[in-house]
């Protein structure tokens, strides 16, 4: 069930078995990629208990960051928000997409989706096909971006069934097994529509929502 994105200030006691969900939305005085990189950042040096930089960051052979030393996280921006993944020793996977943001929702899912996706996608319609399209989009990128890998995987490689919650049907051998898949949806971020995602059990997920005016005092 989803719960809401309570206000907080980072850290937060991080457990073995947790996510970390934290969702911030920013002033329209900057731009978001940077108040983003802000948010992460400011992020990682509370529950590290040290100042991170972008240059203690690494990446990964596809580009992926990493923090030695610290927890695994993930960022994800859309407009004027973002969303930071954070839990020890997992690789996370998140997507954040606002609606309206993008266009021939129908076209799209035809060029980047499975068969049995696009049909659906092409049969819903208005509002219910935006929101579907973003459903699957999100749930997609958040797998791949957990892999490591993001889009250069394939979206057409993996295979959701058209409802909600999501559910992973199908993916590639080079991508686990899709019953080892934990995929969960960020709606109580609403009207941003998004999906966390990692491989292996289960873990206790946790929201919470930093105050903009906390990460301007940074």
């Amino acid at each position: 069930m989803d719960q809401p994105f309570p206000p907080a200030t980072a850290p937060q006691p991080l457990a073995a078995d947790e996510i970390h969900l934290w969702f911030c939305e920013f002033s329209a005085s900057t731009g978001t990629r940077v108040q983003a990189q802000r948010l992460l950042l400011h992020l990682l040096s509370a529950y590290c208990g040290r100042p991170v930089g972008s240059a203690d960051l690494d990446t990964g052979e596809h580009g992926k960051p990493r923090l030695a030393g610290g927890p695994g996280f993930n960022l994800s921006h859309s407009g004027d928000a973002a969303v930071v993944a954070l839990a020890p020793g997992l690789e996370l996977g998140v997507d954040l997409e606002r609606p309206g943001r993008r266009r021939r929702h129908a076209e799209l899912a035809r060029r980047f989706f499975c068969p049995r996706e696009a049909d659906a996608v092409a049969a819903a319609e208005g509002a219910a096909r935006e929101a579907l399209f973003l459903h699957l989009w999100t749930a997609k990128e958040a797998v791949l971006k957990a892999l490591g890998r993001g889009l250069a995987f394939g979206l057409e490689r993996l295979e959701f069934a058209a409802g909600v919650p999501a559910q992973l049907l199908h993916i590639a051998a080079d991508g686990g097994e899709a019953q080892h898949w934990q995929v969960h949806a960020l709606s109580a971020a609403a009207p941003w529509n998004g999906h966390v995602a990692w491989y292996g059990q289960a873990r206790t997920l946790r929201r919470f929502r930093l105050p903009p005016q906390v990460l301007a005092q940074a």
